[in-house]
């Protein structure tokens, strides 16, 4: 019986080593879960409050943004330190580990160029608060709305519900539609015989109507600034003008502007042109048109000239 005791003392003082391992391991798993969970409400609290002080709903974003941001740094800090411990507590030397990584890092540098760039790019928009969740952008040639905020990518979702990532890197320009606020620029086409002066008269009021309207009122920001002719079309004058309007409602307005502008356009006889093509034989120096050939549904031919009733006789 002595002997059997003192199997299982020796059992387990070669266990015990082992079970206190587990037992930092453990530890070090939950306190590492404990700060992430302080640090990730520290940072909701912080970014409620900061988003309580102000009333900008740019400056709202751009917090919302930043929050998104820290809280996959401190995410990736607590995990890579906790890590660490744990390779220290199984006898794992960092040191030599951290030298190694310093070696590797050179030139994994080397071959991750690209990786790298899109962190550094990623903290510079992040600073110069470029980007923000909520935001219309234009980057590498990509439109939509930006969904996601990162130091990899952006994360965007066009108008017919496609998905897109954007690495970092691969931004040179961004175009934002939704900073403080937006144009919507219109070209109205109408026929070269209405008078302008009356166009520009109709284009007024309807504009007026629009900026007292209960819901498209609050979105327009000024009244109609109409440009002038901005060219003369093949079969219509175009007339350019604009709204200075929210951010994010231009497209709305501009639907709704040119529902209305139909509407009032076609009680007041206004014609809207549709591409049409007028053919013109030319004169010779007497001032006769050339006659020339139409062929009917029938298979028979006449020829018709400028002087009406000269191809029946």
């Amino acid at each position: 019986m002595n002997k059997l005791f003192e199997n299982l003392g020796l059992e387990l003082k070669e266990i015990l080593p082992y079970l206190q391992d587990g037992v930092r391991i453990l530890l070090i798993l939950v306190m590492a879960w404990i700060i992430l969970g302080v640090a990730r409400r520290g940072i909701r609290l912080f970014r409620e409050r900061m988003c309580a002080r102000t009333a900008d709903v740019e400056e709202v974003k751009r917090i919302q943004t930043l929050s998104r941001a820290f809280r996959y740094l401190v995410s990736v800090v607590v995990w890579a330190v906790a890590g660490m411990l744990i390779l220290s507590t199984l006898g794992i030397s960092i040191a030599p580990i951290l030298a190694t990584a310093g070696v590797a890092g050179i030139a994994i540098g080397f071959a991750a160029q690209s990786l790298v760039k899109d962190y550094f790019t990623g903290f510079i928009m992040l600073t110069e608060n470029q980007i923000r969740v909520g935001d219309v952008v234009n980057i590498a040639g990509i439109g939509g709305l930006v969904e996601e905020v990162t130091l990899r990518y952006v994360r965007l979702r066009d108008y017919n519900g496609n998905v897109h990532f954007v690495p970092n890197g691969a931004i040179s320009t961004v175009t934002n539609m939704s900073r403080e606020f937006a144009h919507a620029v219109m070209d109205i086409g109408v026929a070269y015989r209405e008078d302008v002066d009356e166009v520009f008269e109709v284009m007024r009021q309807v504009a007026k109507e629009m900026r007292q309207d209960e819901v498209f009122g609050p979105k327009i920001l000024e009244d109609l600034e109409i440009a002038g002719v901005d060219q003369w079309a093949d079969s219509s004058v175009i007339v350019r003008c604009r709204f200075k309007v929210v951010p994010l409602e231009q497209w709305a307005v501009r639907r709704e502007y040119l529902k209305r502008l139909k509407r009032a356009f076609d009680e007041r006889g206004i014609e809207i042109p549709y591409p049409h093509l007028t053919v013109y034989a030319g004169q010779d120096k007497h001032g006769k048109a050339p006659a020339f050939l139409v062929r009917h549904l029938d298979g028979g031919t006449r020829h018709a000239t400028a002087n009406p009733g000269a191809a029946d006789r």
